[in-house]
């Protein structure tokens, strides 16, 4: 007998299982997301405290390098941490504080400007504005009065900043661990790539947490030494809200930058408006021809359009929150699939042991 002839030609029956595989890993990733919304106090503390172990890890490995034992290291870290954090959000909400008002009377005074400027449109830009206030002082109301509803908001976020210390505090101290928990969770014939993939995960996130750090650090103060120099009002906290913005890539770039420039409108005029736009231009020419390819070399490099994608996928899962911790997650997310597609081609390299403890 003749053999069967299959039912579907060979073209489609691949793609059908492509379809099935994409439709199983969306699945997957929305029963993962969603659990993860419903269990967010304990899931938030763990990832910021991923963020912060990415970051703190040099310190603390050097401490232990000179001697230190590990967990007086892990909680001298700790402590500089809680320092240096608290010492930098207490000089920015001063800096805003104080410049706030200044801030804000600048940005009023450019929309009345410009409503002066385009005559009857601006009188619609007006409308517009105003309706806008109306819209956003409505169900931004709403949203204020949902966040600050009781205490109980207020001490989950304090639970949840409390615990994501306290395990900052253990990840450093049982780093040198790592890889023998992960070996002992995992199926013993796939140890080596379990180990792997999470120090791909990890160096992303490491790399990308000190880069972007130190890149806001330098765009904050090139910028706040430029506006200071064209005696911008406000430029510390502008300053300051350059350097929180850099940890939403681009998007947070051109919110500081736009602000800025219409500080700088309002206040000193168009020409220095247009100085102040030089000066944001430059930095960011600097930020994505100089900093990102010499900090930022070691680490996975994304492309802006799957860095935008990722903010706007974690803004609606998150809102800000989402905003913060797409970027890394991505990063993560690409070093495991440079780990397995260099193993596929068989050109990965073995994971390097892990370091041994010194206290």
């Amino acid at each position: 007998m003749p053999a069967p002839q299959p039912l579907l030609p060979e073209p489609v029956r691949r793609l059908g299982a492509w379809c099935a595989v994409l439709l199983l890993v969306a699945g997957v990733l929305y029963v993962g997301i969603r659990l993860c919304a419903e269990f967010r106090t304990a899931v938030v503390p763990v990832l910021l405290a991923l963020l912060g172990t990415a970051l703190l890890g040099p310190f603390h490995r050097r401490l232990v390098k000179a001697g230190v034992n590990r967990s007086l290291a892990a909680g001298l870290t700790c402590v500089a941490v809680v320092a240096v954090v608290g010492g930098a959000v207490y000089i920015v909400v001063a800096a805003l504080i104080d410049t706030g008002d200044e801030i804000l009377a600048s940005l009023k005074d450019a929309a009345q400007g410009l409503a002066d400027h385009f005559g009857s449109a601006g009188n619609s830009l007006d409308d517009l504005a105003s309706n806008a206030r109306k819209l956003l002082g409505k169900f931004g109301g709403t949203a204020a009065s949902g966040l600050i509803s009781g205490v109980s908001v207020v001490g989950e976020t304090i639970a949840m900043a409390v615990l994501a210390l306290l395990l900052v505090f253990f990840f450093l101290r049982d780093s040198d661990r790592a890889a023998e928990t992960l070996r002992s969770v995992a199926p013993r014939a796939s140890g080596d790539l379990v180990e792997a993939m999470a120090r791909r995960a990890f160096e992303a996130v490491e790399g990308f947490m000190r880069g972007t750090t130190l890149i806001a650090l330098i765009d904050a103060t090139c910028i706040t030494v430029g506006l200071l120099v064209l005696r911008v009002p406000g430029a510390v906290g502008l300053g300051a809200l350059v350097f929180v913005g850099a940890y939403i890539p681009y998007l947070g770039a051109f919110l500081s930058g736009a602000v800025a420039v219409l500080v700088a409108l309002a206040d000193r005029g168009f020409v220095i408006a247009l100085w102040v736009l030089g000066v944001v231009l430059a930095v960011q020419v600097l930020e994505g021809h100089v900093l990102q390819p010499l900090i930022q070399s070691r680490t996975v490099q994304m492309h802006p359009a799957v860095v935008m994608v990722a903010i706007t996928a974690g803004a609606s899962v998150a809102g800000v929150l989402g905003m913060l911790l797409a970027v890394p997650l991505t990063a993560a997310a690409f070093g495991i699939l440079h780990e397995l597609r260099g193993r596929c081609s068989g050109t990965a390299q073995s994971p390097r042991p892990p370091p041994r403890s010194a206290g």
